[in-house]
């Protein structure tokens, strides 16, 4: 274990006690423990207990570093925060993730990853390779080919038949879905959490809006709209469904290419 100075740092002269407890017994005596608890399982352990407690700033930053450096993967990571989000709040998470996506934003793919074909961004502009792998480019979406044009891929995140159904969905530049709409008695729409790329998300009668990772944009139901990437990005969002009473899904018209063309 590296010694550990920053209680001594912040507050030796303030604190004392407080900063020789941090340093000495936190992180000297209970990290040090490893033949209880591995470096790798304690800083799952706190990323997890951070992230619950909505904690995330500066020290979690410092937490996700020393996960990394104790061979927690990118892939493995982005799974730990998935799968907090039910536990810990959808906001935490993302907030998570945000931090997350600047801390593992030099590595590569994950072995396991790049076996099952999912392209990793290497900090060019390239626009033949998705730019990120955070939730995985998942297969090719053909059951929904129809209603898009161009290609698109599908990573479903969540069993359906368990709970609420989340998929990544991620877009070659240029690719958009046809306009639709999500009907519903009582509540209902879609909510689109953006998180690689550039993309485009339009309402019928309205401006389109540019979307970029962190943007998020909540689809009441009855309202016309199209998403997709821009000509020149790849662009990936988790979708999922807002609850409500019989929910159903009309596809419409593909998005006018002239209308499309027209957006920077």
């Amino acid at each position: 274990m590296v010694k550990q100075t920053a209680g001594r740092d912040s507050l030796g002269s303030f604190a004392p006690k407080f900063a020789e407890l941090n340093d000495d017994v936190l992180f000297g005596e209970v990290w040090s423990r490893e033949a209880a608890l591995d470096l790798k399982t304690r800083s799952i352990v706190t990323v997890s207990a951070l992230v619950s407690k909505g904690l995330i700033d500066s020290s979690f930053s410092y937490h996700l570093t020393t996960a990394k450096n104790n061979g927690v993967t990118r892939s493995e990571m982005a799974e730990i925060l998935t799968h907090l989000a039910f536990y810990a709040g959808w906001p935490n998470a993302w907030a998570a993730f945000r931090m997350a996506v600047e801390v593992y934003a030099d590595d590569e793919c994950d072995a396991d990853e790049s076996a099952n074909g999912v392209a990793c961004a290497n900090g060019t502009a390239d626009a033949s390779a998705p730019q990120s792998c955070m939730f995985g480019l998942g297969a090719p979406n053909d059951a929904y080919a129809q209603y898009f044009v161009g290609n698109s891929y599908l990573n479903p995140l969540t069993d359906a038949s368990k709970t609420v159904f989340v998929a990544n969905v991620t877009f070659e530049p240029g690719c958009r879905n046809n306009w639709h709409i999500h009907h519903a008695d009582q509540g209902g729409g879609q909510i689109l959490l953006c998180t690689d790329g550039r993309g485009w998300y339009r309402e019928w009668g309205c401006e389109a809006r540019e979307l970029h990772p962190g943007d998020v944009v909540f689809i009441p139901a009855g309202v016309k709209h199209w998403h997709g990437a821009a000509k020149d990005s790849w662009f990936s969002h988790v979708a999922f469904e807002a609850p409500g009473d019989n929910c159903s899904n009309e596809w419409c018209e593909p998005v006018e290419s002239a209308e499309y063309e027209a957006l920077a």
